[in-house]
């Protein structure tokens, strides 16, 4: 009796800490969500990495987190989002994270593609690439 209990108390546990797990992954993607929805750099640069590749139609270029959120800043001016949603999200097998979603602005709909690496024991935005349709 003692030993099932300790098994059922130990795949419950088992259990909990999975379902933590996805619930923070789900929180960070639904900040960025939250972010990229609103237009706003500021409360999207809390999520990225020291360095990130941004890229716009194509475009790529990598800058330090603080030149990123200038240059998403000046997208966002331009572009002002009337909507955006995540279509698809998923990890690989190394916990890389990514979402495609489609923003819907001012001047057109982009769609969106979000890379997150763990860093620092949290995920980071590594890539976000916005593509004109």
């Amino acid at each position: 009796m003692k030993r099932y209990f300790f098994r059922i108390l130990f795949l419950g546990w088992l259990f909990l800490f999975g379902a933590g797990a996805a619930h923070a992954q789900a929180d960070n993607l639904g900040s960025v969500r939250s972010a990229l929805r609103n237009g706003s750099s500021r409360e999207l640069s809390q999520y990225l990495a020291p360095t990130i590749e941004v890229g716009f139609d194509g475009d790529k270029q990598a800058y330090n987190a603080t030149q990123a959120e200038i240059v998403i800043k000046d997208f966002f001016s331009k572009n002002s989002p009337s909507n955006f949603e995540f279509i698809h999200q998923g990890e690989s097998k190394e916990g890389i994270q990514y979402a495609i979603g489609r923003y819907t602005g001012r001047n057109g709909t982009y769609r969106v593609f979000v890379k997150l690496k763990p860093s620092r024991g949290a995920p980071l935005i590594d890539t976000l690439d916005f593509t004109k349709e």
